[in-house]
């Protein structure tokens, strides 16, 4: 028998997670999906980034910080 864990059961608010996947973030920080990408490939070294095989979580609390210093967000480049 495989002991599965069923992520589920685990609502953790968003508020409260180390990590959030792009949608996540969209949403949470009220930034589009296609800009949220655009601000990942300009900054593939950035201390909020968090790159798992080939999706990307970004650290929430790093982020804030990132978004604190920022003097403008862009829109997307299409």
């Amino acid at each position: 028998m495989v002991n599965k864990m069923d992520n589920s059961k685990y609502n953790i608010p968003i508020w409260v997670k180390y990590s959030l996947n792009v949608e996540e973030a969209s949403s949470y920080y009220g930034i589009g999906v296609k800009s949220l990408y655009q601000i990942i490939h300009d900054n593939p070294n950035g201390d909020f980034l968090l790159e798992i095989g080939s999706h990307y979580r970004i650290k929430r609390v790093k982020f804030e910080q990132f978004l604190d210093e920022a003097s403008s967000i862009y829109p997307p480049i299409y």
